[in-house]
């Protein structure tokens, strides 16, 4: 029987790409769609989940420690093929159970940045299962959730600016040292962001350059800008790597990136936006 909340929060993430309000504002959210152990029909269900660098993300199937593994678990061990939307984009993933020491270093990460796993841990006997999702790569683009170029444009970037938004707020409540879930967040975003840009040089921009020569002036700045970007983010990812790092070197160099970013999207938006949704 489906969830009457459940059902609104997926409503509300699909129709705001993946923003919603209420008891989920602000969270790192996902739609996770499972295949029935017992049915064989698919099952969407709301998800938290922590970033964890190259092609994965982890959740955790809590269940807000109640005695049983939550229903969407027991459907991936069974059927460990999973579809996640991020709110940008919609991609396959492998489900991979974490166990043993893997297991526990990501769960201490995650208690590490909110102590609420903790409590969930102790209100159950379970130990509370924490899955890897692995992107299954595809041949092509992303699957971006978006009806044109122009749109996607401001999808995928509003998706940097809602993630360095929780970064820089993750850092505003740190205290005297740099938790590893948040060093991972860095790092994760750090490399989406090289991986976008990337994409930008090697496919739009040529293809802009070619169809829109009126274009040129607008493409040099936004690729000199990409080097300068990519220069603040080696020096972010070279203090959240550093022996002992430090929140304050860090907040600093998250600043400078916000700023530096904020600037190049709003710009380049103003340059590729009105062009692509003309055409």
């Amino acid at each position: 029987m489906p969830n009457d909340f459940n059902q609104q929060v997926i409503e509300e993430f699909r129709a705001n790409k993946g923003r919603v309000g209420g008891y989920f504002e602000g969270a790192r959210l996902l739609l996770l769609t499972t295949t029935g152990a017992r049915t064989g029909r698919p099952h969407t269900t709301p998800v938290g989940y922590l970033p964890d660098g190259g092609d994965r993300v982890l959740v955790i199937a809590s269940a807000a420690g109640a005695p049983s593994h939550p229903a969407w678990f027991h459907n991936l061990v069974a059927n460990p093929q999973v579809t996640v939307e991020s709110g940008a984009f919609t991609y396959e993933a492998r489900a991979v159970v974490l166990d043993g020491d893997e297991r526990d270093r990501a769960f201490a990460r995650a208690v590490e940045a909110d102590p609420g796993w903790a409590a969930y841990q102790e209100k159950t006997r379970r130990v509370i299962p924490v899955v890897a999702l692995h992107e299954i790569a595809q041949g092509g683009p992303p699957n971006i959730n978006a009806s044109s170029m122009g749109e996607a444009i401001r999808v995928v970037h509003d998706v940097f600016r809602r993630e360095l938004a929780l970064i820089r707020e993750e850092m505003a409540k740190g205290g005297a040292t740099l938790g590893a879930q948040l060093r991972v967040n860095c790092l994760t975003f750090c490399a989406g962001l090289h991986n976008h840009h990337t994409g930008e040089d090697l496919g739009m921009f040529p293809f802009l350059a070619d169809s829109r020569p009126e274009l040129a002036p607008a493409l040099a700045r936004l690729r000199e800008e990409h080097e300068r970007i990519a220069g603040l983010v080696e020096d972010l990812r070279r203090v959240v790597t550093a022996e002992h790092p430090e929140p304050a070197a860090a907040r600093a160099e998250v600043e400078r990136l916000t700023a530096e970013l904020e600037a190049h999207l709003t710009y380049e938006e103003e340059q590729l936006i009105p062009v692509l949704d003309a055409a």
